[in-house]
C-alpha cells in the first residue's frame, strides 16, 4: 500500500466512528480534521467531498460489523445451526465501530436526506437479507427447514427483530431487549425446523 493509500485508509477509519455516532449532518469537517490531525487540503486530496468520505466510512463500518457478526460459512453445520449462530453473534458481539450498528444508524440518518448513503444502506441490507435467505434455501433443500417457509420473509423477520431490539437496548442501556429478541427468534427457528433424521 502506498503512503497515500495508507493515509486515505487512516482517514476512513478515524471518520467512521464520527459518522456512525453523529450522522452525516451531525459530523462536521472540523470534527474530521480534529480526529485526523490533518488540514482541509489533506482530506480533500483523498476525497472529493464530505459525502464521498461518508460513503467510504459507511462501507468500512459495515465491513467491520459483518466480520464480527456474521460467522464464516461452515458446510459442516446445518442451516438451523447457522441461523442460530448468526443470531447469537448479533446479540453477543457488538459492532466494533463506536455508535452501534451502521445499518440502523445510517438508515435512520439518510432516510430522507442523503440518497447516496441511503442507497449504500439499502445495498448492505439487501446483502444481509440475501445471506440469510440463502441459508434458509439451503436448509429447505437439505430437509432441515420446512418447505413452506419463505426465505425472504424469514430473513426480514430476523433482521427487523434484531435491529429493533438493538435500538431498544441502546435506549435502555441494557441487553434485555436483545436477549428477548434472541429467545423469540430461537423459538421461531425451532418452529420452522424439521426434526433431525
Amino acid at each position: 500500500m502506498s503512503k497515500g493509500e495508507v493515509t486515505r485508509q487512516r482517514i476512513i477509519e478515524l471518520a467512521a466512528p464520527l459518522f456512525n455516532q453523529r450522522g452525516f449532518e451531525g459530523c462536521s469537517m472540523q470534527d474530521i480534521l480534529e480526529a485526523t490531525g490533518l488540514k482541509k487540503g489533506g482530506i480533500y486530496r483523498h476525497f472529493s467531498s464530505k459525502e464521498g468520505l461518508a460513503a467510504d466510512a459507511f462501507r468500512f463500518s459495515l465491513s467491520q460489523a459483518v466480520k464480527i457478526r456474521m460467522p464464516p460459512p461452515d458446510p459442516s453445520r446445518t442451516a438451523v445451526e447457522r441461523l442460530r449462530e448468526m443470531i447469537d453473534h448479533f446479540v453477543e458481539k457488538p459492532s466494533p465501530i463506536p455508535g452501534g450498528c451502521p445499518i440502523l444508524n445510517t438508515a435512520i440518518d439518510a432516510d430522507d436526506g442523503n440518497p447516496v448513503l441511503r442507497e449504500l444502506v439499502w445495498e448492505g441490507l439487501k446483502s444481509w437479507r440475501s445471506r440469510i435467505s440463502q441459508i434458509v434455501r439451503e436448509g429447505i433443500s437439505h430437509k432441515e427447514i420446512r418447505r413452506d417457509v419463505e426465505p425472504r420473509a424469514l430473513a426480514n423477520t430476523i433482521i427487523a427483530t434484531l435491529e429493533g431490539a438493538l435500538m431498544i437496548s441502546r435506549l435502555e442501556s441494557s441487553k434485555s431487549a436483545l436477549n428477548d429478541a434472541r429467545a423469540s427468534l430461537q423459538e421461531l427457528i425451532e418452529r420452522v425446523a424439521l426434526p433431525a433424521n
